[in-house]
């Protein structure tokens, strides 16, 4: 296994459940094939600016993602969503695609998969049919409520006076 992967492996793992030790994270890590020593653990958690807490390791603060958020990149560009099974293709104005792609990848949505982006069009990989059609409603209803906040009213509620 390479670094990058383990890397990704320690991530997902501190996100879904506690992890107090590096012995724990070992062998959570050893559950899922990934076998490493000690040492590496240490040099990995130190790598990727995790900090032990009471509930265990997680990533220090960091920044905020570079560029605007998922609401407002959706509300640029997104022209169409619509189901296909697990996947959730999105259609985009040309060329724009890989932005609304890379903004859904920062947002960490749990139920996205992962994204692949061409032109004009995104694959949104779900884990169901049932959880992409909620990711498309999740986008829609975002674009929605960033066009109202835009216009100067608050989503669900009444036009502001």
């Amino acid at each position: 296994m390479n670094k990058s992967f383990r890397h990704g492996q320690i991530l997902k793992l501190i996100r879904s459940r506690p992890v107090h030790t590096q012995e724990d994270l070992a062998a959570e890590l050893a559950r899922l094939g990934v076998r490493t020593t000690q040492v590496t653990l240490s040099r990995d958690v130190r790598e990727l600016g995790l900090v032990k807490t009471p509930a265990g390791y997680r990533p220090m603060s960091q920044a905020p993602a570079a560029g605007p958020d998922l609401a407002t990149v959706a509300a640029e560009f997104l022209r169409d969503a619509r189901v296909a099974q697990n996947l959730v293709v999105v259609k985009t104005s040309p060329g724009n695609a890989n932005a609304l792609a890379v903004a859904l990848d920062q947002a960490d949505w749990p139920e996205v998969l992962g994204t692949i982006a061409g032109d004009d069009t995104i694959l949104v990989v779900a884990p169901n049919a049932r959880v992409a059609a909620r990711i498309r409603a999740r986008l829609v209803e975002g674009v929605r409520d960033k066009k109202l906040e835009e216009l100067g009213e608050r989503p669900d509620s009444e036009p502001r006076p």
